[in-house]
């Protein structure tokens, strides 16, 4: 599991992303390499989302790169994704284990805090994101995390570790360095010009970059 969280984490929004330019722009961010997907859709629009998600994950098995889905546990064992990600006021790590199964991705949203962390590895999280790093156009109101509660959770977690929030090509450096072991990127990749390139140069910042790894269990 540690293996598939690590490199660029793209997180397909359907607020930014126009709905018919969706599979095409999460294909193109395949193909310039990102590690993993999440679709992210917070409307109540079920049949609909239902169908885009079951369009990625097929795109996402062409490429053998996992499909994680935002928030919505029901969805994602609906479809037979490969995981989920957590919020605050999402279900359990143990809740969504149980419906989704022991091979399920599952993470967790810990803002800036490690104790939230902790407490999402101990109850069978499989990584945990913190953020937002950076100011972010995406998220401007998002908690202010620091490089600092990287490096600490780097120290007392054992599980893979996501940054998210404003990370450019120029400064996912700082973040890889401090313990990150993925970025997640939504407005930055799926907004520019040109997504496959640029989800290439995201990677590359791993492959240039001595990468904490996480402990092994």
């Amino acid at each position: 599991m540690n293996e598939l969280i690590r490199g660029l984490y793209a997180i397909a929004d359907t607020h930014l992303l126009p709905h018919q330019d969706l599979g095409n722009a999460v294909a193109l961010a395949l193909l310039g390499g990102a590690s993993l997907i999440q679709y992210r859709d917070k409307s109540q629009e079920e049949k609909r989302r239902y169908q885009e998600a079951k369009s990625l994950q097929q795109i996402c098995r062409q490429h053998q790169v996992p499909l994680i889905i935002n928030d919505d546990t029901l969805l994602a064992a609906e479809i037979g994704a490969d995981g989920v990600h957590l919020g605050r006021d999402d279900l359990a790590p143990s809740s969504a284990r149980q419906i989704l199964g022991a091979d399920a991705i599952i993470g967790v949203s810990c803002y800036n805090e490690l104790a939230r962390a902790i407490a999402a590895e101990q109850a069978g999280a499989d990584y945990v994101a913190f953020g937002r790093f950076f100011p972010s156009r995406t998220k401007p109101e998002a908690i202010q995390a620091s490089l600092e509660l990287l490096r600490e959770a780097r120290k007392k977690l054992k599980l893979p570790i996501v940054a998210i929030g404003g990370i450019t090509t120029e400064n996912a450096p700082q973040v890889i360095e401090a313990g990150a072991n993925a970025v997640a990127i939504i407005g930055g990749l799926f907004k520019s010009q040109d997504i496959r390139a640029t989800a290439a140069a995201y990677q590359q910042q791993f492959l240039s970059q001595h990468l904490p790894a996480p402990h092994s269990f």
